[in-house]
């Protein structure tokens, strides 16, 4: 499973979205996963897409359901799309790409 980390609400968050989430992601969205890696990074998303990438990856990065929705509902849902927006694309594109290449001087992801 690869993920991204970032700042998000009080402190740094891991996401990912696990095969189990990204159907679940499917089924909450009505969108294939395909779609949403496709269009999202053009801005081509609703809102509830948003949200959902954010709380299911705040899940499939170890935060408990409950805290995910939490989370969600004050620092995604009822802020501006410019703070959600990047993690949701740095998800799609873990999910698309996998583990982000090293940078020189970093191990790769798998040992």
């Amino acid at each position: 499973m690869t993920g991204h980390v970032a700042f998000f609400g009080d402190g740094e968050r891991s996401f990912a979205l696990t095969p189990d989430l990204i159907i679940e992601l499917e089924r909450k969205t009505g969108a294939g996963i395909g779609s949403l890696c496709l269009r999202f990074p053009e801005g081509n998303f609703r809102h509830a897409e948003l949200i959902e990438i954010i709380r299911l990856s705040l899940v499939g990065g170890g935060t408990t359901p409950k805290e995910a929705a939490a989370l969600t509902d004050t620092y995604a849902a009822k802020r501006p799309l410019a703070e959600s927006f990047p993690i949701a694309v740095a998800v799609l594109q873990a999910v698309w790409n996998g583990a982000p290449a090293p940078t020189e001087g970093q191990a790769p992801a798998n040992g």
